[in-house]
């Protein structure tokens, strides 16, 4: 809480000083108070509070009205984010060979989740989608300065999610372009992150899909999640609890993508690596701007004017009743 007017407090000593003058003085009252001469020895509840109550109550207006004219206000202050930012869409596989267990200790869709959730924790003012995808693509989250939400969304993806067995990379990437076509963010891109090849969808050569993300001034980070050489996926067979799958990853495919809209593309053979390449990603992609801050005052001196002038209304009332003194 600040003080507008805090001289006015100076009004605060100088009533308290002529009060206890007045009380001071030698048969000194204040013309309201006005006490008959034949009060009885022992005083009654009536006569202390007409003796007290009307002084002092007209030291504590004064009191409440210096506070008031001090104009006491609460101060917020809040952040604006920036008028423009950065839009992005996560685009995240989940075919069947993401269960791989080779990003020890997650499979290759939980590494993928950690590492993403902990990317969308660095972000702010940023508004963040989510594609998921494996035969055909679904926009899981549009785009969204919800975080919680979106995280929450991350966390409930699952292996074959779209139930339609392939990777359909290209499909997934004109859905996310899609999503950010229309965006007016200084800045537009999709982080693509996938283990395999595009095999199946509409558009099976994702590198249209790249074009047309480039049309739009869209770029493609691409991130492979794959060890070099074969995997093994759990199969929930006690007769044969895993298989073995071979590395699928389309480097050549992920590189031209990310070339030609003018992003990176990244291979992580484990988790650390995939850590690291989010923070990288990161730090390219800072949305930078001036920190503005807004301040608000909120005017509290009706707490003191309102009860200053209840007592005053009081103090009238008293003197014109109870109080109330025959000449």
């Amino acid at each position: 809480m600040i003080l507008r007017y805090p001289y006015f407090l100076l009004l605060i000593p100088l009533v308290l000083t002529l009060a206890a003058a007045a009380r001071g003085m030698k048969g000194g009252r204040l013309a309201a108070l006005k006490l008959s001469v034949s009060l009885p020895a022992h005083e009654t509840a009536r006569t202390r509070l007409f003796r007290y109550f009307p002084f002092w109550a007209r030291v504590a207006v004064l009191l409440l009205l210096a506070f008031a004219l001090a104009r006491p206000q609460k101060v917020e202050k809040g952040g604006l984010p920036p008028t423009e930012g950065i839009d992005i869409m996560l685009c995240l596989d989940t075919s069947y060979s993401m269960a791989a267990i080779d990003f020890n200790p997650y499979n290759r869709l939980d590494a993928a989740k950690t590492a993403a959730a902990e990317f969308i924790h660095r972000r702010a003012n940023d508004r963040i989608g989510m594609v998921i995808f494996g035969g055909v693509a679904l926009l899981s989250c549009p785009l969204t300065l919800d975080y919680q939400s979106l995280l929450e969304l991350l966390d409930s993806a699952f292996i074959n999610m779209t139930k339609a067995d392939g990777t359909a990379i290209g499909d997934a990437l004109i859905t996310s372009v899609n999503h950010l076509k229309n965006s007016k963010a200084k800045s537009k891109i999709i982080i693509l992150l996938t283990d395999g090849r595009s095999n199946v969808g509409i558009i099976t050569d994702p590198v249209i899909a790249a074009k047309t993300a480039s049309a739009y001034d869209i770029k493609i980070y691409t991130i492979g999640t794959a060890t070099k050489g074969a995997a093994r996926v759990p199969t929930g067979d006690p007769a044969q609890p895993y298989m073995v799958i071979n590395d699928d990853l389309d480097e050549a495919a992920l590189m031209e993508i990310a070339g030609l809209t003018g992003g990176e593309f990244y291979r992580a053979g484990n988790f650390l690596e995939l850590q690291k390449i989010y923070e990288k990603i990161d730090a390219l992609e800072k949305t930078k701007f001036e920190a503005k801050t807004t301040v608000n005052h909120t005017d509290l001196y009706l707490f003191f004017l309102l009860p200053a002038l209840a007592l005053a209304a009081l103090i009238f009332l008293l003197e014109k009743s109870y109080l109330r003194t025959i000449p």
